[in-house]
């Protein structure tokens, strides 16, 4: 399915309204999107009300030295993996105020040569996280240029993220993973 920058802005402020209404704040660790995801949500007017931070971490070395991710974790898994998204997702709320964080990590494209563990082209990698504990994974596979898997990749996040705030706790515990 294809996706435009509009709808996903368009999800960003619905997004928006929820994290105000519930007091919450939003985080996002990026790879593969490059920021897109952090970009949207700050699209939106009044975003610094709900919106603490950002961390592109498109290199193993940003993922261990800004993330806190465990280099032997990386060289056994990859970047593009469900257990470094969690990693990079927990992490994140640790080094931010956040209550609510995304991570993001995929092979965009549009080469397979050199990638990640030979790992496909439009495999993407997120994870949601909230700071009582609570983390689901989740590994996609979208087709497209490029762009269009970034752009899916951001619109499926924003798709969690609204999924994350809008579900009771008690439904959380029986649907997320650690």
């Amino acid at each position: 399915m294809l996706i435009s920058e509009v709808q996903c802005k368009e999800l960003a402020q619905e997004i928006a309204n929820l994290l105000l209404q519930q007091n919450i704040l939003l985080a996002t660790a990026e790879s593969c999107t490059g920021g897109w995801l952090a970009k949207c949500c700050t699209d939106c007017v009044g975003s610094s009300q709900w919106f603490d931070c950002s961390v592109v971490s498109y290199s193993y070395s940003s993922k261990n030295q800004i993330l806190n991710i465990d280099n032997d974790l990386l060289e056994k898994h990859g970047a593009v993996d469900p257990i470094i998204v969690a990693e990079m997702a927990k992490n994140l709320l640790l080094i931010s105020k956040a209550t609510v964080s995304i991570a993001i990590s995929g092979i965009a494209g549009p080469r397979e040569e050199t990638n990640d563990n030979q790992k496909p082209v439009g495999m993407v990698c997120f994870a949601w996280a909230k700071k009582e504990g609570f983390c689901k994974t989740e590994t996609m596979y979208f087709k497209g240029t490029r762009e269009e898997v970034r752009l899916q990749s951001v619109y499926h996040a924003l798709l969690g993220i609204k999924y994350l705030i809008s579900s009771p706790s008690t439904s959380l515990r029986n649907q997320m993973d650690t």
